[in-house]
C-alpha cells in the first residue's frame, strides 16, 4: 500500500490581519506549515505535496530550508475551495499511490499518530473515504459532521451553507481526510460549485454515501488537536495548548520546571535528565541542553547546544555553544559564534560574540570579547573589551593560555597576547604582548618580563 500526502496551504488568511501569510505564523517559534507538515512527512511514501497560494514564494523558501527536497509544491493560483486545492496537486500524484492522505496546513496541533490511525481505519475497513472529526462546544468555524439514525456519517455540511438545525450539531469535521486514490481523482472532477463559488472537498462525503461506499470516521479523543487557526486568537490558543503538550512531555521525562505556565519549550529542543527550568525561560530552535542543568529565570536559548552541569541566569544565548560546567551570569549575551568551552565561567553583564573561551576561564562583569580566542586559564578582569571593529573590518584577538587580563583594559585589534602575559588596570593594548609580558599604561607599554617579576 503506497501513501501520497497533500498539505493544504494555500489560504489568504484574511482574519489574520496582516502582510505575513498565515501559514508562516510561529508556534514556538516555528511556522505553522512546518509543524503540520513534520506530521505528516514520515506517514508518506512519496515526498508530501504542499498545495500554497496567497505569499506561494515565501511559503516554498520556508519549507525548503526546512525540509529540502522532502516536499513538492503545487500552485492554487486562484482560490477556488479546497476540492480545487486537491485538484491542483492532482497532476503531481495521479497514478503514483494506493491511497491519499490530506490535511490542512492551519493545524499544527494535529499528530502523526492520529494520522496514522487515519490511514489504518481506511485500510482496514477498505473505505474509500476516512475522515476525523471532535466532538465539543466550540464551532470554530468548521463543518458539521451529519449522521443518520443508526450513526453513519452520510454528509458533511460546511458551516456557511449550514441550516439552524445542522448548526446545533456538536461534532466537527476538522478536515483530516484519507482517500482511496482511484476514487478520489474519479471523483473529484464531479464536485460542483457552492453558492460561495468554491468546490468544497466536503462534498466528496455525500458522493461516497449516494454510492453506497463506506465512509469511516475517527473522533479524535484529544479535541485540542483539531484546532485550526483562523485568527490571531486561534494562534494565542495553539501556542498555548502546544507549549502545554511538550513541557508536559518533558516533564514525564525527567526535566523539571518550577512553572510550566511560564515556559517555552521548542518542539525541536532536547534536555537531558535532572535538568531543571526555571519560570520566563524560552528554549528554541535547536537547542539542546544536557543533563543537571539549571537554566534561568529569565532566560532565552536559540539553537544553542549547552553541556552537562550548567547554571545560566537572566542571560540570552543565540547560535552559541557552550561546555560542561559553565556558569553564566545574570544578564550574559552569547551571540552567534560564541564557545565557551569547560568550566568557564562569566559574571554579570558580560557579552561574547564570534569567540572561543577555552577552559577553565573566567571573564569578569561588564566584559566584551568579540572575533578573539581565548586561551586556558585566562582571567579577564570587570570592565574588558575587545575593541575589534575598526570602521571596516572585524579584527581578531588572540590571548594565550594563563595570561591575566586586568580590569578595564581596552584590547585593540588585530592584537596578540602571549602566554603566561598580563595587563595593568586600566590599559589601552595596541601592540603585541610576548609570552610572560606585563604591559601598562595609556598606551601600554613593556614593564617587566615575566621571569624578571619572579625575581623580584
Amino acid at each position: 500500500m503506497k501513501t501520497a500526502s497533500i498539505l493544504l496551504a494555500a489560504g489568504l488568511g484574511k482574519r489574520m490581519r496582516s502582510a505575513l501569510p498565515k501559514m508562516l505564523h510561529p508556534v514556538l517559534g516555528k511556522p505553522i506549515v512546518l509543524h503540520a507538515l513534520a506530521a505528516v512527512q514520515p506517514l508518506a511514501d512519496l515526498p508530501p505535496v504542499v498545495v500554497v497560494g496567497y505569499g506561494a514564494e515565501a511559503v516554498v523558501s520556508a519549507v525548503v530550508a526546512a525540509f529540502g527536497e522532502g516536499a513538492r509544491f503545487a500552485l492554487q493560483a486562484e482560490q477556488l475551495g479546497t476540492g480545487h486545492a486537491v485538484r491542483c496537486a492532482q497532476p503531481l500524484l495521479e497514478g503514483e499511490a494506493d491511497e491519499v492522505l490530506v490535511t490542512f496546513a492551519d493545524m499544527p496541533l494535529l499528530r502523526e499518530g492520529t494520522l496514522r490511525e487515519i490511514l489504518a481505519t481506511r485500510r482496514e475497513q477498505d473505505a474509500v473515504l476516512t475522515m476525523a472529526s471532535v466532538i465539543g462546544d466550540v464551532p470554530r468555524g468548521f463543518g458539521r459532521v451529519v449522521r443518520d439514525d443508526a450513526g453513519r456519517v452520510v454528509a458533511i455540511v460546511e458551516e456557511a451553507v449550514a441550516t439552524p438545525e445542522q448548526l446545533a450539531i456538536r461534532e466537527y469535521n476538522i478536515s483530516a481526510y484519507c482517500f482511496s486514490a482511484e476514487w478520489l481523482w474519479e471523483h473529484l472532477a464531479q464536485l460542483k460549485v457552492s453558492p460561495k463559488g468554491e468546490y468544497y472537498l466536503t462534498d466528496l462525503v455525500g458522493m461516497a454515501v449516494a454510492e453506497g461506499r463506506p465512509v469511516e470516521s475517527v473522533v479524535l479523543s484529544d479535541p485540542l488537536e483539531g484546532l485550526g487557526i483562523n485568527d490571531r486568537v486561534d494562534l494565542a490558543a495553539c501556542e498555548k495548548a502546544m507549549c502545554q503538550r511538550v513541557n508536559t512531555a518533558w516533564m514525564l521525562a525527567g526535566v523539571t520546571l518550577n512553572d510550566p505556565d511560564r515556559t517555552v519549550i521548542g518542539t525541536d529542543v532536547r534536555i537531558g535528565q535532572d535538568t531543571v527550568i526555571l519560570p520566563n525561560t524560552y528554549l528554541l530552535g535547536n537547542t539542546t541542553i544536557g543533563a543537571n542543568c539549571v537554566i534561568g529565570p529569565d532566560t532565552t536559548l536559540r539553537d544553542t547546544h549547552v553541556g552537562d552541569n550548567c547554571h545560566i541566569q537572566n542571560s540570552v544565548a543565540e547560535q552559541a555553544e557552550i561546555g560542561n560546567c559553565v556558569s553564566m551570569g545574570p544578564f550574559c549575551h552569547l551571540r552567534k559564534g560564541a564557545v565557551l568551552k569547560d568550566h568557564v565561567h562569566l559574571g554579570n553583564f558580560g557579552e561574547v560574540k564570534d569567540s572561543t573561551l577555552n577552559e577553565n576561564t573566567k571573564m569578569g562583569h561588564f566584559s566584551y570579547i568579540g572575533n578573539a580566542q581565548i586561551g586556558k586559564n585566562v582571567n579577564i578582569g570587570a570592565g574588558t573589551i575587545t575593541c575589534n571593529f575598526d570602521g571596516k573590518h572585524k579584527n581578531p584577538t588572540e590571548i594565550g593560555d594563563n595570561t591575566f587580563i586586568g580590569s578595564d583594559t581596552m584590547l585593540v585589534a588585530p592584537l596578540k597576547i602571549g602566554k603566561d602575559a598580563a595587563t595593568g588596570a586600566g590599559s589601552v593594548v595596541t601592540h603585541d604582548v610576548p609570552d610572560g609580558g606585563l604591559v601598562v599604561g595609556v598606551p601600554a607599554r613593556p614593564f617587566a618580563r615575566k621571569e624578571e617579576r619572579d625575581r623580584q
